[in-house]
């Protein structure tokens, strides 16, 4: 059951990834941050269950960075405004 598990949060994080190279999905998307926060999370709870440490590190941040990503997306669009995108120089 576990591996089905981490099949399945792999497969959540890695179609958000392709779906956003693909031009598909926004990085800015709640779709794709929602499939990063689910894929995450759920591994970083496998990773804990396990004492993988280093796994639950990456996963865990990764989820929360997710999450913190949802949060902004929400505030954003509650109070109308656009989302600020960091320019590369």
């Amino acid at each position: 059951m576990a591996q089905a598990l981490q099949l399945g949060g792999a497969v959540a994080i890695l179609a958000a990834y392709a779906l956003a190279q693909l031009g598909r999905l926004s990085q800015d998307s709640p779709s794709y941050l929602w499939l990063n926060v689910a894929g995450s999370a759920l591994l970083a709870g496998l990773a804990l269950e396990e004492s993988q440490w280093g796994f639950l590190l990456l996963e865990g941040c990764w989820a929360l960075i997710s999450a913190w990503g949802l949060i902004r997306t929400r505030r954003q669009s509650s109070a109308g405004g656009a989302i600020p995108r960091s320019q590369d120089s």
